[in-house]
C-alpha cells in the first residue's frame, strides 16, 4: 500500500493536511534537538522528508522504513545512491540555514519496526512520526526502540491524538472518515490507502493511553505536548 503511493506522498500529506504536517514536523525538530555528532534513528521515515530536518542540525540520521518504494523515492529526490548528505537543497520548512554548520549524513536503511537492524544502544534519539500506529505491535515496536537507544537518550513520538475540545473533535473526526477519502479519490492514485489512513487515525489510543503504552515498553519520564488542539501530539521519554 504504502509503496504504491510513494511518488506523491509528500504533496498529498501537504494537501490534506492543509500545510499543517509542515507545523508539525518543524516541532518534532525542535522537541527532538539534535545536535552536531549525535545520531538519530527516523523510523517509518517514508521518503525521508522528515530526516532533513535533523541532518540540518549537524546530526547524522538513519531514515528507516518498512516501505522499500518510500525509501526509493526519497533517494530518487536527492538524487543519491547509497548514503547521501542532508543539504543540498533542504525544503524551506526546515527554516534556518544554520549559519556554516556542516550538514549530518543521511542514510536509507530498509527494517521492520519489531525487530530493527541496529546493535544495541546505537542511537542518541529515535524518532517516529505517524508511523507508530501501523506497526503490528506498537508496544513491542516502542521496546525495539529502546533496545537501539543508548542509556539517557529519548524517544519521540508524533502520532495523531484526540483534539481536547469535544465538539471540535466530533467535526475532526467527520472530517477524517468522511472529507478526507473524498479529497484522496480526486488526488490520489490508491484512495483506499487514504481510508485505511483515517480509520487507523479514529481507533488509535488518545495521549494518556499512548503514554501508558510507553511506559509498558519500558520507557521514563514519559510526557506529551498537544499540537493543533491536540490533533497531534508529540510523547517525548528517555531511556533510564
Amino acid at each position: 500500500m504504502f509503496d504504491a503511493i510513494a511518488g506523491r506522498y509528500d504533496l498529498l500529506n501537504d494537501l490534506l493536511s492543509m500545510g499543517q504536517v509542515r507545523l508539525w514536523r518543524r516541532a518534532v525538530a525542535r522537541i527532538t534537538g539534535a545536535r552536531p555528532g549525535e545520531r538519530v534513528l527516523d523510523l517509518a521515515a517514508g521518503t525521508g522528508t522528515s530526516s532533513l530536518t535533523f541532518t540540518a542540525t549537524g546530526a547524522d540520521c538513519v531514515a528507516c522504513d518498512f516501505s522499500l518504494g518510500m525509501l526509493r523515492a526519497g533517494r530518487a529526490r536527492l538524487a543519491g545512491p547509497g548514503e547521501v548528505r542532508g543539504g543540498g537543497q533542504p525544503p524551506r520548512e526546515q527554516g534556518g540555514s544554520g549559519g556554516d554548520r556542516p550538514p549530518g549524513r543521511l542514510s536509507f536503511v530498509a527494517g521492520d519496526a519489531l525487530r530493527l537492524p541496529f546493535r544495541d544502544e546505537a542511537f542518541d534519539a529515535v524518532t517516529i512520526s505517524f508511523g507508530l500506529r501501523n506497526v503490528a505491535d506498537p508496544v513491542a515496536g516502542l521496546a525495539e526502540m529502546r533496545r537501539v537507544t543508548r542509556p539517557g537518550g529519548r524517544l519521540v513520538v508524533c502520532e495523531f491524538s484526540a483534539i481536547t475540545i469535544a465538539q471540535v473533535d466530533m467535526l475532526y473526526r467527520r472530517y477524517l472518515l468522511n472529507v478526507l477519502p473524498a479529497i484522496a479519490r480526486r488526488a490520489a492514485r490508491n484512495p483506499e490507502a487514504y481510508e485505511y489512513l483515517a480509520e487507523s487515525i479514529v481507533d488509535w489510543p488518545a495521549q494518556r493511553e499512548l503514554a501508558g503504552l510507553i511506559e509498558t515498553a519500558g520507557w521514563s519520564a514519559v510526557r506529551w505536548r498537544n499540537l493543533s488542539l491536540g490533533a497531534v501530539a508529540v510523547h517525548v521519554a528517555r531511556r533510564a
